[in-house]
Protein backbone atom coordinates (compact mmCIF):
# COMPACT_ATOMS: atom_id res chain seq x y z
CA UNK A 1 0.00 0.00 0.00
CA UNK A 2 1.30 3.44 -0.89
CA UNK A 3 1.93 6.15 1.70
CA UNK A 4 1.07 9.75 0.84
CA UNK A 5 3.44 12.41 2.19
CA UNK A 6 2.52 16.08 1.65
CA UNK A 7 5.36 18.61 1.77
CA UNK A 8 4.83 22.36 2.05
CA UNK A 9 6.97 25.27 0.92
CA UNK A 10 7.52 28.89 2.00
CA UNK A 11 4.07 30.05 0.82
CA UNK A 12 0.46 29.17 1.71
CA UNK A 13 1.25 29.52 5.39
CA UNK A 14 4.62 27.75 5.20
CA UNK A 15 3.18 24.87 7.21
CA UNK A 16 1.31 21.57 6.97
CA UNK A 17 -2.02 23.43 7.15
CA UNK A 18 -1.53 24.21 3.46
CA UNK A 19 -2.71 20.61 3.03
CA UNK A 20 -5.79 20.94 5.23
CA UNK A 21 -8.09 19.55 2.55
CA UNK A 22 -5.78 16.65 1.75
CA UNK A 23 -5.38 15.68 5.41
CA UNK A 24 -9.16 15.56 5.68
CA UNK A 25 -9.59 13.56 2.47
CA UNK A 26 -6.70 11.07 2.68
CA UNK A 27 -7.05 9.66 6.17
CA UNK A 28 -3.72 7.81 6.25
CA UNK A 29 -1.56 10.59 4.79
CA UNK A 30 1.15 12.46 6.70
CA UNK A 31 2.14 16.11 6.34
CA UNK A 32 5.03 17.41 8.45
CA UNK A 33 5.71 21.06 9.13
CA UNK A 34 9.36 21.50 8.22
CA UNK A 35 11.83 22.60 10.90
CA UNK A 36 12.28 26.35 11.20
CA UNK A 37 8.63 27.09 10.31
CA UNK A 38 8.84 28.42 12.97
CA UNK A 39 9.68 25.68 15.51
CA UNK A 40 13.09 24.06 15.43
CA UNK A 41 16.22 24.90 13.49
CA UNK A 42 15.93 25.41 9.76
CA UNK A 43 17.99 23.23 7.45
CA UNK A 44 20.74 24.80 5.37
CA UNK A 45 19.85 23.19 2.03
CA UNK A 46 17.50 20.77 0.30
CA UNK A 47 19.77 17.81 1.03
CA UNK A 48 19.58 18.52 4.76
CA UNK A 49 15.79 18.90 4.62
CA UNK A 50 15.67 15.56 2.80
CA UNK A 51 17.72 13.90 5.52
CA UNK A 52 15.42 15.41 8.16
CA UNK A 53 12.33 14.16 6.32
CA UNK A 54 13.75 10.67 5.95
CA UNK A 55 14.47 10.52 9.66
CA UNK A 56 10.98 11.83 10.45
CA UNK A 57 9.40 9.17 8.23
CA UNK A 58 11.59 6.34 9.47
CA UNK A 59 10.70 7.23 13.07
CA UNK A 60 7.12 6.33 12.06
CA UNK A 61 8.27 3.19 10.22
CA UNK A 62 7.38 4.77 6.87
CA UNK A 63 10.19 3.43 4.74
CA UNK A 64 8.74 2.29 1.43
CA UNK A 65 6.05 2.88 -1.20
CA UNK A 66 6.14 6.61 -0.49
CA UNK A 67 4.23 9.00 -2.71
CA UNK A 68 5.74 12.42 -2.15
CA UNK A 69 3.57 15.42 -3.00
CA UNK A 70 4.94 18.94 -2.76
CA UNK A 71 5.12 22.48 -4.04
CA UNK A 72 8.18 24.78 -4.24
CA UNK A 73 10.55 23.78 -1.42
CA UNK A 74 8.49 20.67 -0.68
CA UNK A 75 8.77 19.68 -4.33
CA UNK A 76 12.54 20.14 -4.25
CA UNK A 77 12.73 17.89 -1.21
CA UNK A 78 10.54 15.30 -2.95
CA UNK A 79 12.82 15.29 -6.01
CA UNK A 80 15.96 15.01 -3.90
CA UNK A 81 14.45 12.16 -1.87
CA UNK A 82 13.41 10.23 -5.00
CA UNK A 83 16.83 10.66 -6.61
CA UNK A 84 18.72 9.65 -3.47
CA UNK A 85 16.42 6.84 -2.26
CA UNK A 86 14.45 5.57 -5.29
CA UNK A 87 13.81 2.21 -3.66
CA UNK A 88 11.69 3.94 -1.00
CA UNK A 89 9.57 6.05 -3.37
CA UNK A 90 6.68 4.84 -5.53
CA UNK A 91 5.81 8.17 -7.08
CA UNK A 92 6.07 11.96 -7.06
CA UNK A 93 3.40 14.60 -7.63
CA UNK A 94 5.09 17.99 -7.64
CA UNK A 95 4.30 21.54 -8.71
CA UNK A 96 5.80 25.04 -8.85
CA UNK A 97 9.25 23.50 -9.03
CA UNK A 98 12.43 23.70 -11.07
CA UNK A 99 15.27 21.24 -11.52
CA UNK A 100 17.74 24.14 -11.59
CA UNK A 101 18.11 27.50 -9.82
CA UNK A 102 15.09 29.73 -10.36
CA UNK A 103 15.17 33.29 -11.67
CA UNK A 104 13.45 35.77 -9.32
CA UNK A 105 11.91 39.15 -10.02
CA UNK A 106 13.93 42.18 -8.84
CA UNK A 107 13.29 43.02 -5.21
CA UNK A 108 12.19 39.50 -4.22
CA UNK A 109 14.82 39.05 -1.53
CA UNK A 110 14.86 42.71 -0.44
CA UNK A 111 11.14 42.62 0.34
CA UNK A 112 11.70 39.84 2.87
CA UNK A 113 14.80 41.37 4.42
CA UNK A 114 13.27 44.85 4.73
CA UNK A 115 10.11 43.36 6.23
CA UNK A 116 12.15 42.07 9.16
CA UNK A 117 12.89 45.60 10.44
CA UNK A 118 10.17 47.82 8.97
CA UNK A 119 6.57 47.26 10.19
CA UNK A 120 5.18 48.96 7.08
CA UNK A 121 7.13 46.69 4.77
CA UNK A 122 6.12 43.73 6.92
CA UNK A 123 2.48 44.48 6.11
CA UNK A 124 3.40 44.84 2.43
CA UNK A 125 4.94 41.37 2.67
CA UNK A 126 1.75 40.06 4.28
CA UNK A 127 -0.29 41.62 1.47
CA UNK A 128 1.97 39.83 -1.00
CA UNK A 129 1.20 36.49 0.69
CA UNK A 130 -2.51 37.27 0.64
CA UNK A 131 -2.44 38.06 -3.08
CA UNK A 132 -0.49 34.89 -3.79
CA UNK A 133 -3.36 33.02 -2.12
CA UNK A 134 -6.11 34.88 -3.97
CA UNK A 135 -7.77 31.60 -5.00
CA UNK A 136 -7.77 30.11 -1.49
CA UNK A 137 -11.03 30.00 0.49
CA UNK A 138 -11.03 33.14 2.72
CA UNK A 139 -11.27 31.44 6.12
CA UNK A 140 -8.40 29.11 5.38
CA UNK A 141 -6.44 31.95 3.78
CA UNK A 142 -6.75 34.01 6.97
CA UNK A 143 -5.50 31.04 9.00
CA UNK A 144 -2.50 30.63 6.72
CA UNK A 145 -1.77 34.37 6.86
CA UNK A 146 -1.61 34.17 10.65
CA UNK A 147 0.93 31.40 10.33
CA UNK A 148 2.99 33.62 8.04
CA UNK A 149 2.92 36.29 10.75
CA UNK A 150 4.29 33.79 13.27
CA UNK A 151 6.90 32.29 10.96
CA UNK A 152 8.04 35.63 9.56
CA UNK A 153 9.81 36.92 6.45
CA UNK A 154 13.29 35.73 7.44
CA UNK A 155 12.18 32.12 7.24
CA UNK A 156 10.74 32.74 3.78
CA UNK A 157 13.93 34.51 2.71
CA UNK A 158 15.99 31.47 3.66
CA UNK A 159 13.51 29.14 1.94
CA UNK A 160 13.77 31.07 -1.31
CA UNK A 161 17.55 31.02 -1.12
CA UNK A 162 17.44 27.27 -0.49
CA UNK A 163 15.16 26.72 -3.49
CA UNK A 164 17.34 28.91 -5.69
CA UNK A 165 20.46 26.91 -4.80
CA UNK A 166 18.76 23.62 -5.72
CA UNK A 167 20.05 22.00 -8.91
CA UNK A 168 19.51 18.38 -9.97
CA UNK A 169 19.54 19.06 -13.69
CA UNK A 170 22.50 16.70 -14.12
CA UNK A 171 20.59 13.83 -12.44
CA UNK A 172 16.96 14.38 -13.38
CA UNK A 173 16.93 12.07 -16.42
CA UNK A 174 17.80 9.16 -14.12
CA UNK A 175 14.71 9.67 -11.93
CA UNK A 176 13.12 6.25 -11.37
CA UNK A 177 9.81 6.76 -9.47
CA UNK A 178 6.76 7.67 -11.53
CA UNK A 179 6.45 11.44 -11.92
CA UNK A 180 3.39 13.69 -12.13
CA UNK A 181 3.96 17.41 -12.70
CA UNK A 182 1.24 20.01 -12.09
CA UNK A 183 1.10 23.70 -12.93
CA UNK A 184 -1.49 26.31 -12.05
CA UNK A 185 -2.14 28.41 -15.13
CA UNK A 186 -3.34 31.46 -13.20
CA UNK A 187 -0.37 31.95 -10.88
CA UNK A 188 -0.25 35.68 -9.91
CA UNK A 189 3.55 35.52 -9.97
CA UNK A 190 3.64 34.25 -13.56
CA UNK A 191 6.75 32.08 -13.03
CA UNK A 192 8.55 30.51 -15.99
CA UNK A 193 7.31 27.09 -17.06
CA UNK A 194 9.94 25.17 -15.13
CA UNK A 195 7.71 22.10 -14.92
CA UNK A 196 7.85 21.68 -18.70
CA UNK A 197 11.65 21.44 -18.54
CA UNK A 198 11.39 18.59 -16.05
CA UNK A 199 8.68 16.88 -18.07
CA UNK A 200 10.84 16.96 -21.19
CA UNK A 201 13.85 15.65 -19.26
CA UNK A 202 12.11 12.70 -17.54
CA UNK A 203 10.85 9.96 -19.87
CA UNK A 204 7.34 8.77 -19.07
CA UNK A 205 6.46 11.73 -16.86
CA UNK A 206 2.98 13.23 -16.90
CA UNK A 207 2.31 16.99 -17.04
CA UNK A 208 -1.08 18.53 -16.22
CA UNK A 209 -1.91 22.24 -16.50
CA UNK A 210 -4.68 23.45 -14.21
CA UNK A 211 -7.02 26.31 -15.06
CA UNK A 212 -8.33 28.28 -12.09
CA UNK A 213 -5.31 27.42 -9.98
CA UNK A 214 -2.29 29.53 -9.11
CA UNK A 215 0.76 28.87 -6.98
CA UNK A 216 -0.85 26.36 -4.59
CA UNK A 217 -3.24 23.94 -6.37
CA UNK A 218 -3.81 21.66 -3.32
CA UNK A 219 -5.14 24.63 -1.35
CA UNK A 220 -6.91 26.39 -4.21
CA UNK A 221 -8.77 23.63 -6.07
CA UNK A 222 -8.80 20.81 -3.50
CA UNK A 223 -11.54 18.65 -4.98
CA UNK A 224 -9.96 18.53 -8.41
CA UNK A 225 -6.49 18.17 -6.95
CA UNK A 226 -7.54 15.28 -4.72
CA UNK A 227 -9.11 13.52 -7.70
CA UNK A 228 -5.89 13.91 -9.67
CA UNK A 229 -3.91 12.41 -6.79
CA UNK A 230 -6.37 9.51 -6.49
CA UNK A 231 -6.05 8.80 -10.21
CA UNK A 232 -2.27 8.98 -9.96
CA UNK A 233 -2.25 6.50 -7.07
CA UNK A 234 -4.20 4.05 -9.19
CA UNK A 235 -1.36 4.00 -11.73
CA UNK A 236 1.32 3.05 -9.21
Amino acid sequence: MTQLVFLHGPGAGACADAYTYQREHFSECVAPTLPGHPEGLRCVDVAEYTAWLRGWLWDQDLKKDLVLVGYTLGACIALQYALDYPEEVAGLAIMTVAMRPKTRKPGTYNLRMNAIEDPKVFEEWIDFQRNAMKFVEPTLRDKLIEHHRRTGPLSQFHDLKTIDAFDVSDRIAALKPKLLLLRGLDDPGEPPEYEKEIHEAVPGSQYIKLKGAGHFPPTEIPERFNTIIEEFLETL
